[in-house]
C-alpha cells in the first residue's frame, strides 16, 4: 500500500456490526475517541457487556432481523462489518457459511438498499476460495462486497492480541490451555518427522493497532477500494511466541515436537464435541502460518505494538482459564 495523506470528510454516525466482543469493545473506544457515533446491533441482554453504551445508539436485534439491521443502516454514515467466529458449532446454528459469508452478505445488501455508501469489512489474513471453511466464508465475503459499488475497504489482520476485557482473545487462551498446562508445549510439524516442528510464522497485531486502522479508513479517502493486510512489528514462528508468552508468564515451558498428523487424526473423532481444544481445520491453518509485514500500518501511519512481556503483562492480570466467548 501507498502512504495515505488525502482527507474525506469522516462520516459521524457508524454502524457497527459485531460490537460487543473482543475487537468490537476497541473499535467503539476509537469511534468514540475521535469523535464519531456507533450505531450498534445488539442482542437481547448483550447491552450489558458494552464499556460506554450511553454514547452510542443500540438497536436490538441479531445479525438474522432484517428489519434490525435495517434500522442500523438507515441514519448511518458508513457500515463496518466486524462479525466473526474461530470455532462453529452447527448444532447451536454457529457457523462460518451463516455468520462470515451470508449475514455479512445481508448487511452490504442492506447498505446498497439503504444508501450507506462507506463500508469496512474485517477480514483476516490467509483468506482464499479454496481453503478451510473459515477462510472461504471470509473470502466469499471479500468478493460480494468488492462486487458491489459501495466505497469499501476490507482488513485482513494476522493474529489479534490484547487485554481480552473478559472475551476470547488469541494470547489469553494459549496461556491458559498451553503455558498453564502441566503437559509439554506442543511444536506442531507435518509428516512423521520432526522437521522444523514448530516453525511456521505468525506476526501478531495489537488490537488497538486494528482499531486504529479503522478509523484512518473513515478519514481518508485514499482507503477506498483497498485491501490492508494488518501484521505486527514482526514475524514470529510458534516456537518463539510460545517462548514469549511462557517469559511473560514468568515461566519455563518444555516444548516438544508434536505429529500435527495425530492431532488431526484425534480432532476427525473428536472437534465435534465442544471440549476438544482444536479443530482439524484450525490445525491446517496454524501450519500455513499467518505472518503478513507491518507495511500496511506503518502506511497508515500507525506503529505497530511489538508482541513483548511489556504488551503482554495482562496476562497476569486475567484468569488462567479459557475466556469465554
Amino acid at each position: 500500500m501507498t502512504g495515505s495523506t488525502t482527507k474525506q470528510t469522516s462520516p459521524r454516525r457508524v454502524g457497527l456490526f459485531g460490537g460487543t466482543g473482543f475487537v468490537g469493545s476497541y473499535l467503539v473506544d476509537a469511534l468514540l475517541d475521535n469523535g464519531f457515533h456507533p450505531v450498534l446491533l445488539v442482542r437481547n441482554g448483550s447491552g450489558a457487556k458494552l464499556r460506554q453504551p450511553d454514547r452510542c445508539t443500540l438497536i436490538t436485534g441479531d445479525i438474522n432481523d432484517a428489519g434490525a439491521i435495517t434500522r442500523v443502516a438507515e441514519g448511518s454514515d458508513a457500515l463496518i462489518y466486524n462479525i466473526g467466529i474461530l470455532r462453529e458449532f452447527p448444532k447451536r446454528g454457529i457457523t462460518f457459511a451463516r455468520l462470515q459469508d451470508e449475514a455479512a452478505r445481508r448487511v452490504i445488501d442492506t447498505a446498497v438498499a439503504a444508501g450507506v455508501q462507506r463500508f469496512l469489512l474485517m477480514s483476516a489474513n490467509g483468506v482464499k476460495p479454496d481453503g478451510t471453511d473459515y477462510q472461504r466464508s471470509k473470502f466469499n465475503a471479500e468478493a460480494h462486497l468488492q462486487g458491489t459499488n459501495l466505497d469499501w475497504t476490507i482488513f485482513r489482520p494476522s493474529v489479534l492480541f490484547g487485554d481480552p476485557r473478559g472475551h476470547m482473545e488469541f494470547a489469553t487462551q494459549l496461556s491458559a490451555e498451553i503455558i498453564d498446562s502441566l503437559l509439554p508445549a506442543p511444536l506442531f510439524h507435518a509428516g512423521l518427522l520432526p522437521r522444523n516442528a514448530g516453525g511456521f510464522s505468525m506476526s501478531p497485531v495489537h488490537v488497538t493497532d486494528v482499531a486504529a486502522a479503522f478509523v484512518r479508513a473513515l478519514q481518508d479517502a485514499q482507503t477506498i477500494g483497498q485491501t490492508y493486510h494488518l501484521g505486527g512489528p514482526e514475524s514470529i514462528t510458534w516456537r518463539d511466541l510460545l517462548g514469549r508468552l511462557a517469559t511473560a508468564r514468568g515461566r519455563k515451558k518444555l516444548m516438544l515436537p508434536a505429529p500435527a498428523l495425530g492431532v488431526i487424526a484425534a480432532a476427525t473423532l473428536l472437534d465435534r464435541f465442544e471440549a476438544f481444544p482444536i479443530t482439524r481445520d484450525q490445525l491446517r491453518m496454524l501450519l500455513e502460518g499467518n505472518a503478513c509485514a507491518p507495511d500496511d500500518l506503518l502506511a497508515l501511519g500507525i506503529e505497530p505494538k511489538h508482541f513483548s512481556s511489556e504488551a503482554l503483562a495482562y496476562l497476569n492480570d486475567v484468569p488462567h482459564q479459557a475466556a469465554a466467548a
